[in-house]
């Protein structure tokens, strides 16, 4: 994750909308940061466990979406709103909260795989940056240890938990879902 020159001492999501597509970028605290291009095992990791999470949600009325998908926690009705984020995947429950972009609000889920250059900002700012904004579900995935840090919100604070590559976890914001993990770092 790099932070870019700043041509402009504070970016807002009206900025955001016109720069290019094509590049990954997010905003946190008006600051923005171009996002590097995820290695095999991140997308491989990524996508197991976007489709189990797919697979669950057939016929419900929660969606999943996958990065690139853009998700301003605490929209401002005039674009000037300061952080905007690409997780991995997130999970939507309510619909009001989607547009064409992305989420509007807080996801109910919302997933991060670690790579070298995110997992400072993935651990500490976007933790702290989703606890404040109230996802109910937040999980650090990390390919290296083959672990999940699943951290669930009670009263404001999020609950941590632990799981490894040998057994399932729960996504508590989607009750009776369970992850297979020994699949999802199979690859």
């Amino acid at each position: 994750m790099t932070a870019l020159a700043q041509e402009q001492p504070y970016y807002t999501y009206a900025d955001y909308l016109e720069w290019d597509e094509g590049e990954r970028t997010e905003i946190i605290d008006g600051e923005a940061f171009m996002l590097a291009t995820p290695d095999r095992a991140h997308q491989e990791i990524c996508g197991e466990l976007y489709d189990q999470i797919k697979q669950f949600l057939k016929g419900k009325p929660c969606k999943p979406y996958f990065a690139p998908v853009s998700v301003r926690l605490h929209p401002a009705a005039d674009n000037s709103d300061n952080t905007v984020l690409e997780p991995d995947i997130i999970v939507v429950c309510d619909p009001s909260k989607l547009d064409k972009k992305g989420c509007n609000g807080a996801p109910d889920l919302v997933i991060e795989i670690l790579s070298p250059s995110t997992a400072r900002h993935d651990k500490v700012i976007k933790f702290n940056k989703y606890q404040e904004a109230g996802v109910r579900e937040y999980w650090i995935v990390d390919p290296d240890t083959q672990s999940v840090q699943a951290c669930v919100l009670e009263k404001g604070r999020y609950i941590l938990s632990s799981y490894d590559d040998t057994g399932t976890a729960p996504i508590t914001a989607l009750p009776g879902c369970e992850i297979d993990l020994k699949t999802v770092f199979a690859g």
